[in-house]
């Protein structure tokens, strides 16, 4: 297999995470969640900082998890307590963040290679699939429990929670909390596989996230098996795969994030027009039914 396409896996499996972590806020809560830039790199920085302490890789690697659960915190008071939009709170978040994660290490860049790597216990690709499937078995196991469930409704009428006399804010603020766990527990697992911790590796990490979350959904709308969480998996493999394919092709890597806002831009404009084709043909359908006329293809 082509070492570059190899390498897309298995960054795909990494971005995987973080693509259920925003599918929690962005499909879930119906959230804008900026604050996972920030979220991102600060669990790479965690990691970085708990790892050269010498704590073992894979404990590192949880409480990178745990302390992007705070990231979630912070951005849940100011958007609940402080009544702040989500979208500028999780700006804030963002911006904080940076700060924070330079004053962890006190470097913008903390190379990784000498130190031990949860990559150490086998294939790295093998190691990412294990975690993946792992996660994606708790997370569907959690939404099918009455928190979870509580958690969907929240995002789909809110008001009904509230006429069942459940308190709303606590579940957006679980959501949150454990979506900016998943991105930072992603954040450090992509320290780890590239080497290395950098202040810059959370820059349009939204778009990427959003990007598998759509592709994901475009190959897979038409099947009612899927879960949600398979489909951000396989949306982040895919995309990973086509900007694999795109460096090996001769595009610069400058070119990616480029490419990024290409790729959303092409999917959210086929789905849009799947849509008004799809509406198209009902409004014919039932102008036929009315008129009893035929129906012509288009």
């Amino acid at each position: 297999m082509n070492s570059l396409i190899l390498t897309s896996i298995e960054q795909g499996l990494v971005f995987a995470i973080l693509s259920m972590g925003v599918f929690l806020t962005y499909k879930i809560l119906d959230i804008s969640d900026l604050s996972v830039e920030g979220t991102f790199p600060f669990g790479a920085f965690i990691f970085a900082k708990f790892i050269s302490l010498g704590v073992n890789p894979i404990i590192s690697s949880l409480l990178a998890f745990c302390f992007g659960t705070l990231a979630g915190l912070i951005t849940s008071t100011l958007f609940i307590k402080l009544k702040i939009k989500p979208l500028l709170a999780g700006i804030l978040t963002m911006t904080m963040l940076y700060s924070i994660n330079l004053r962890i290490n006190n470097k913008a860049n903390i190379p990784l290679f000498n130190f031990k790597s949860i990559f150490d216990y086998g294939p790295a690709i093998l190691v990412l699939l294990i975690i993946v499937l792992l996660i994606k078995i708790l997370l569907d196991g959690f939404l099918k429990t009455e928190m979870g469930y509580l958690l969907i409704a929240t995002g789909d009428n809110e008001a009904l929670i509230k006429s069942l006399g459940q308190n709303s804010n606590k579940y957006k603020t679980i959501g949150l909390m454990l979506a900016n766990g998943l991105v930072a527990l992603s954040g450090a697992l992509m320290a780890q596989i590239q080497g290395f911790a950098d202040i810059t590796m959370g820059s349009s990490i939204i778009v990427m996230a959003l990007a598998s979350i759509i592709i994901g959904d475009t190959f897979m709308k038409n099947s009612d098996t899927l879960k949600n969480t398979t489909r951000a998996i396989v949306g982040a493999i895919i995309y990973k795969i086509i900007g694999g394919v795109a460096i090996d092709l001769g595009l610069a890597p400058t070119d990616l994030r480029a490419i990024s806002a290409i790729i959303v831009i092409l999917f959210i404009a086929y789905n849009n027009l799947a849509v008004d084709v799809m509406g198209l043909k009902k409004r014919r359908v039932k102008e036929h039914a009315k008129n009893k006329e035929p129906i012509k293809e288009f």
